[in-house]
């Protein structure tokens, strides 16, 4: 992801009839251009401003073996230049213009935002239009953009404490190469790659069929409709990308690895489960499950977050027998199954194979009995909370647009956080007894071999 810091303006928050109590309904237009386009508005006259966020459905998911990495290398690339607007030189406009600019790649889409003030929607539609329409695709551009991404890779993984924990647990969770490999890719992938395959992934990938515009504001959404269609409507578009098989087999046994990690202090356990899409029931009961075993009050489901002093794992594991410095639970959602990940970074001294019996037993407890309606309650709350990111246009843009192009769904946006508030005991029971179980997990213990540089490590 291009770091930036991104100023986001609030939006308001009467829609309509809430979705659920104290939960505002996002309220949009659904239009589609001749040329495939789909183009979702939502007017919002709160503050001067609006988001504009396009997603694109190619993701590290739709890449081949031999040339990983094409999505997120494509990510840095749409920065360096169009048929009118020259390298860098969308930043600048945007920056001039009292706004921000970024773009961020997945499994399963690759999208690009932009905040400007309300008088800017001209600006943004422009940028955005001109670089699907004709980006320059240079050997140059291409080389620069290439060491950029092998720097971030190093950066976030190679140099970087546990930085290949993650990467083993998803090569050991998954077999079909789909969501197999990293979304950065390999070193020696991005060097194969060349002009005529950047050239050709851009001409699959980013036509206007293959993506979701979604503007969020202070607009008028006919007015907006109309200069979507003004400087969008002219762009061809393409044959349809090949479906992707997302499809796994169950797995038969449980899979083990250990990691020597040298710039790691401390042992880490990993344990992860791989679970059906998002849209899955079972998966909605066992994101709420993540919440009670390791989300709650101080803590959150990332990587190296703490489980938070309300969480059944960070009551156990920090506090009671005081065998790990840190816990985190999250369901990773995705368009194709995904992964309920328990993190843990072991206390010095303390033996990873005893902080993994913990957890186990732990897990056994969501199948061997219903979790008490308090603990129901306190995640109820950590999602009511979580909601409020939905008082920014541009979380209420991305969450659009990715709602369309990767579940075909924008009314996700509305649907999606209800849907998991009536959540019950009994259902997250039934997903724990079907998917939390020894032959469907994986386990991955790293060691720390030095004196180590890295500590936790921070998010990406």
């Amino acid at each position: 992801m291009r770091f930036f810091v991104i100023a986001l303006a609030l939006a308001g928050v009467a829609f309509a009839q809430p979705a659920s109590p104290g939960i505002p309904k996002i309220k949009f237009t659904d239009a589609t251009l001749d040329n495939g386009l789909r183009v979702l508005i939502s007017e919002d006259h709160y503050a001067p401003v609006y988001a504009i966020c396009i997603s694109y459905k190619v993701g590290s998911r739709d890449e081949v073996k031999g040339r990983t990495g094409f999505a997120h290398l494509f990510e840095h690339m749409m920065f360096k230049g169009s048929e009118n607007v020259g390298t860098g030189e969308l930043d600048f406009l945007i920056y001039n213009n009292g706004g921000n600019s970024n773009g961020t790649t997945n499994t399963d889409r690759t999208s690009y935002y932009e905040v400007l003030p309300k008088n800017q929607v001209d600006l943004g539609l422009y940028l955005e239009a001109d670089r699907m329409r004709g980006l320059v695709i240079t050997q140059e551009n291409l080389e620069n953009q290439r060491q950029a991404v092998k720097e971030e890779r190093r950066l976030r993984v190679d140099n970087q404490a546990y930085g290949l924990t993650s990467e083993k647990v998803e090569e050991l969770i998954y077999d079909n190469f789909a969501y197999h490999h990293p979304v950065v890719g390999s070193m020696e992938d991005l060097d194969a790659a060349s002009v005529d395959d950047v050239k050709q992934f851009f001409k699959t990938y980013y036509a206007p069929n293959n993506a979701v515009l979604a503007l969020v504001g202070d607009l008028n959404a006919a007015d907006t409709l109309a200069k979507v269609k003004k400087y969008f409507g002219s762009i061809p578009r393409q044959a349809p990308p090949k479906p992707v098989d997302l499809s796994e087999k169950p797995m038969q046994a449980e899979r083990r690895a250990t990691l020597q990690d040298p710039l790691a202090r401390l042992a880490e356990v990993d344990i992860a489960y791989r679970i059906p899409d998002a849209t899955s029931s079972e998966t909605r009961a066992l994101g709420v499950a993540a919440t009670i075993l390791g989300g709650g009050r101080g803590g959150g489901g990332g990587r190296g977050g703490g489980g938070g002093n309300t969480s059944r794992l960070y009551n156990l594991l920090v506090q009671d027998k005081e065998v790990a410095l840190n816990v985190s639970a999250g369901a990773d959602r995705r368009g194709g199954p995904g992964i309920f990940h328990i993190s843990a970074t072991i206390r010095q001294g303390k033996n990873p194979q005893e902080v993994e019996g913990l957890i186990e037993e732990e897990i056994s407890k969501l199948y061997s009995q219903p979790v008490t309606d308090k603990e129901l309650q306190r995640a109820r709350i950590a999602m009511r909370r979580g909601a409020e990111n939905r008082l920014t246009a541009l979380s209420r843009a991305q969450a659009l647009a990715d709602a369309a192009a990767v579940y075909n769904d924008p009314n996700r946006v509305n649907t999606e956080i209800p849907d998991e508030l009536a959540v019950t005991a009994a259902d997250i029971q039934k997903a724990a007894k079907d998917l939390l179980v020894q032959q469907n997990r994986v386990v991955v213990i790293t060691q720390p071999t030095g004196a180590g540089r890295g500590g936790r490590k921070g998010g990406q």
